[in-house]
């Protein structure tokens, strides 16, 4: 029985301003619209027995991830348990506790196929046929890894040694893990022939995984048992205490078992991978190039210029006279790189953290459980949002010290609590909340709804919201004013 784990998270700094910390990488649109995450929420789904695939992610990307499931026609979402995590962690307590659960829950030889939700394989049917190969491999107690087949001298990945041909299976023993290396040493490796990059993509019975950890990690497993005999009780989705899980240890799953297991194995992958870590790469396989070696998604003009990747989300990029460039224009902010000097994108990033700019996390259209919402205007004086709230979802119970709002419907029906009364408001038709007013928002029709607020006074934080009720988990057991980093919702 092979289960699916997907691992779904990380900020990917390096390919901002696309990517943030509120919408990470795995939902990062691709040429086809579709994201990362469901490219491999489609793969799984091809691999799992019975239709059941595991998603470890955080707590705060959990209905943004739920939601891009629901878009795929064969995914049965009762079928798809999740783990969240309350804070970030490394590979091997996600897939610890990934492990325990099957165990608890599904077959007790089960194999679980562990995939990262970041990386673009095209060739689903070498995908598949790879796997097949590594779970024939896993059957019999190894722990298998997938290597890819170099074709540069990469320095940003890890590689495998492989070592002596696993007996009857298609696959070689790894004789090492070996860390980024320079330039010459990447050479050599690729000359060799006797390296494979490391994917990061594993494959184990479970039962096996945990008899492994006993051995090079008793201390990472048994934190990981704590961890996992603190979880909620419920299948889906399933929270674990915080404090238990802070006290996991941060280390990957490469470091505490792969590099110490006795029985590790690498099947030399035949399908095509990128793990999409640069807007460098992304240039180099989303779009096809015109004469001059230039790529453009979107609305752009290009004039005398070679060797550019031009993304745009809604304005018009006018490129003139420029040479190996990226530009990418979100709308709320442009990135102008180098193509040679991508990978410098993270320390972008890092200072906007610095300097706790908003827009290391969030875009203008923010993603929230009940829907979303876009800032079209922020000022001083007045804040103006368009609210989108999914059919049957509802805001939290909430009021403001420090402004007013006014809602204006423009598609659909909404019903609004303004402090004791409720009322349905129709489109063309508006409320006014004023300060320190108990309201709530809901759609309670089978079509999304469209809102302009209007937000006046003289201070617009999310942190001005007093929280009384929400049926997705955001308030405390005793009332209190919420964080703009934890919550940031309206």
């Amino acid at each position: 029985m092979i289960v699916p784990v997907i691992l779904s998270g990380g900020a990917g700094t390096r390919l901002w301003p696309v990517s943030r910390s509120a919408y990470p990488k795995p939902f990062m649109r691709m040429a086809d619209g579709r994201s990362l995450l469901y490219k491999t929420l489609d793969r799984a789904l091809k691999l799992a027995d019975g239709g059941t695939v595991l998603t470890v992610t955080g707590r705060d990307y959990y209905f943004l991830t739920r939601d891009e499931y629901a878009t795929h026609a064969d995914a049965d979402l009762d079928r798809l348990p999740f783990l969240l995590e309350p804070v970030g962690r490394n590979t091997a307590p996600a897939i610890l506790l990934a492990a325990l659960y099957v165990l608890d829950q599904c077959a007790s030889d089960a194999t679980l196929l562990i995939l990262p939700s970041d990386h673009l394989i095209r060739d689903v049917e070498a995908f598949a046929a790879d796997v097949r190969r590594a779970a024939k491999i896993a059957a019999d107690g190894w722990l298998v890894t997938f290597g890819i087949q170099p074709s540069a001298p990469e320095t940003g990945f890890g590689y495998i040694r492989m070592g002596a041909a696993v007996e009857g299976c298609e696959g070689r023993e790894v004789a090492a893990f070996v860390e980024k290396p320079d330039r010459a040493t990447a050479e050599g490796y690729l000359l060799s022939g006797d390296y494979t990059w490391n994917s990061g993509m594993f494959c184990f019975r479970a039962d096996a995984l945990i008899a492994a950890a006993q051995k090079a990690c008793p201390d990472v497993l048994a934190a990981a048992r704590a961890c996992h005999a603190s979880e909620s009780g419920q299948v889906s989705p399933v929270e674990f205490s915080r404090d238990a899980f802070i006290a996991q240890p941060d280390i990957s799953i490469d470091y505490a078992i792969m590099e110490r297991a006795e029985r590790v194995a690498v099947v030399p992958a035949r399908f095509d991978w990128s793990d999409i870590g640069s807007w460098k790469a992304i240039s180099e396989i989303e779009v096809a190039a015109d004469a001059d070696g230039n790529r453009v998604q979107g609305d752009a003009v290009v004039v005398e210029s070679r060797n550019c990747y031009i993304q745009s989300d809604a304005r018009m990029v006018a490129a003139v006279g420029v040479e190996n460039l990226i530009i990418i224009d979100t709308g709320d902010a442009v990135l102008v790189a180098d193509r040679d000097r991508a990978q410098q994108v993270k320390t972008v990033v890092e200072r906007l953290r610095e300097s706790n700019h908003p827009a290391a996390a969030l875009h203008n259209t923010v993603h929230r459980p009940w829907g979303s919402y876009t800032v079209l205007e922020d000022r001083d004086d007045c804040k103006v949002k368009r609210l989108t709230v999914k059919p049957g979802h509802v805001l939290s119970l909430q009021l403001h010290n420090r402004r007013s709002e006014h809602w204006t419907v423009v598609d659909g029906t909404a019903k609004v609590r303004i402090g004791e009364r409720e009322f349905l408001l129709n489109a063309n038709e508006s409320a006014y909340i004023p300060m320190n007013t108990v309201h709530r928002l809901e759609n309670p029709t089978e079509r999304d709804i469209h809102l302009i607020e209007v937000q006046c006074g003289d201070y617009f934080g999310e942190d001005d919201i007093v929280r009384l009720e929400d049926r997705y988990g955001r308030v405390p057991r005793k009332v209190q004013v919420s964080s703009e980093r934890e919550n940031n919702v309206d």
